[in-house]
């Protein structure tokens, strides 16, 4: 087990390779980054010091501490695709807590699990098994809400990857997948609303898609060939992924890569173009199930009001993150080949942690500034 006072600190040689990638933005035009490289998948992970990398190394212990009084359970920063940081809660925790959380617990990714299942969706649409214009229907079957079929026949897949099916969020169990639970509100892709039920349908368009079930398509697809482990776990009414803390900093790593883990292609490439762009303009700092910086404009989960500001005004604008509630993070800044990852509890229980994701960037650009 690493303790909570331990950075990874090993400077070694770098394996050359090239990506590139659009920032998260809503360019074309692709922006080169430095070479990444990529862990094995089973082995030593290469580590880079802070100090090698030019970063406030005085900085550190309050960024810890910050960590610690945010109730983190795990932190990994990956520099060039090293570990340049990695803290886990050890055994200076409170009594009566979990004192061995380490590299190898797993944890739950609440809502940034979506983004992993729109990789999923990218990739079984590459496959031929997907069509993102056609009917959730043709893969759930009719009747799966509570309109008309001719209401019910305008919501598409891109229309669940996008949030904008036009059901009604603002429902008794906004979770609820049965019928009853999804009423009409408006035309799909005339209403953005952060809804997790329509959003969990989409495991069932997979599973129909492809024969297989949601963890055996999601481990033959991303987990395995990344090197990553984790699982897809009933939770309430949603399917929660969970895995431990480098599983998730390998899923960062491959976004990074625009969806290549060396040059192998694990997600379609043109499909992570997509994922990071503006899937409409209602609410353009979301991508498909993917939470993007730097927009003039935003949304926040159970409202309708439009901010007049990005997700993280301290956050890097191009970064682009998969965000869950309680804090579980997966941040990637293609400008800076950088990808961060946080696990934990906080005590404020929103859906999407807006706040604290600017306060983690706030301390964390102490660092790395």
């Amino acid at each position: 087990m690493q303790s909570s006072t331990s950075f990874t600190r090993l400077l070694v040689f770098v394996l050359w390779g090239f990506v590139f990638s659009r920032c998260g933005s809503d360019s074309t035009d692709p922006i080169p980054v430095r070479p990444l490289y990529f862990p094995p998948v089973s082995g030593t992970w290469e580590t880079a010091t802070p100090a090698s990398l030019g970063w406030n190394t005085n900085a550190l212990p309050a960024f810890q501490t910050f960590l610690e009084t945010s109730e983190t359970r795990a932190f990994v920063v990956l520099k060039d695709g090293k570990i340049a940081l990695e803290l886990y809660r050890g055994k200076r925790l409170p009594p009566n807590q979990d004192l061995d959380f380490d590299a190898s617990s797993n944890w739950y990714w609440a809502s940034a699990g979506k983004t992993l299942t729109a990789a999923l969706v990218g990739i079984a649409e590459a496959e031929g098994a997907v069509t993102l214009e056609a009917k959730t229907s043709d893969y759930v079957g009719t009747g799966w809400t509570s309109l008309t079929l001719a209401q019910e026949s305008k919501i598409t897949v891109r229309n669940q990857l996008s949030m904008t099916t036009g059901l009604k969020d603002n429902v008794a169990n906004p979770d609820c997948t049965q019928p009853a639970c999804l009423v009409f509100e408006a035309e799909p892709g005339t209403r953005w609303a952060y809804h997790n039920a329509p959003y969990t349908l989409l495991d069932g368009v997979i599973a129909d898609a492809t024969g297989k079930t949601l963890n055996t398509y999601a481990n033959e697809k991303v987990m395995e060939p990344i090197g990553a482990v984790g699982a897809y776990l009933q939770t309430g009414d949603n399917n929660v992924f969970y895995s431990n803390a480098r599983s998730m900093a390998r899923f960062g790593l491959l976004l990074l890569a625009r969806g290549k883990w060396q040059e192998v292609p694990v997600i379609p490439e043109t499909f992570v173009d997509e994922m990071i762009i503006s899937s409409q303009t209602i609410n353009p700092s979301y991508g498909y199930l993917t939470w993007l910086n730097g927009k003039p404009k935003s949304m926040i989960p159970g409202s309708q009001i439009v901010f007049n500001q990005p997700i993280s005004p301290a956050a890097p604008p191009d970064m682009f993150a998969a965000l869950g509630k309680n804090g579980q993070l997966i941040c990637v800044v293609p400008s800076e080949n950088l990808v961060m990852v946080r696990l934990g509890d906080l005590p404020d229980n929103v859906l999407v942690p807006f706040t604290f994701l600017d306060d983690v960037w706030e301390e964390l650009n102490k660092v790395i500034r």
